[in-house]
């Protein structure tokens, strides 16, 4: 890919408010099983998926498997484009909702 469509798969990404929650959200709480982030921000899993692999694709995030689980956290080399954005969402302040973490009562 080059790096004007990079440039705006990345400026894409950002141009909805659930993948920015999103993003937000695993800057505040870290690495996050799929059904912790679809039990607090209150989204069908379908969605979710849609949005992560949006924002995985891009590269603000990574997904690691453990066992039948899927495990999303913010990318640690990222550019410095992308640490900016991140920057950004910071200093939106949003308001988000608690993480109820239902990964500990499943076999993981």
């Amino acid at each position: 890919m080059d790096k004007m469509n990079a440039f705006l798969n990345l400026i894409g990404a950002l141009n909805d408010e659930t993948r920015v929650i999103i993003l937000a959200f695993l800057q505040n709480h870290g690495e996050l099983c799929v059904c912790d982030l679809q039990n607090a921000l209150d989204l069908k899993q379908s969605r979710l998926s849609r949005h992560l692999k949006i924002l995985k694709d891009c590269g603000f995030l990574y997904v690691k498997r453990k066992g039948t689980w899927a495990y999303y956290g913010i990318n640690e080399n990222l550019s410095i484009f992308h640490i900016e954005c991140l920057k950004a969402i910071q200093e939106l302040q949003l308001s988000l909702p608690p993480l109820q973490k239902i990964t500990c009562n499943k076999e993981i």
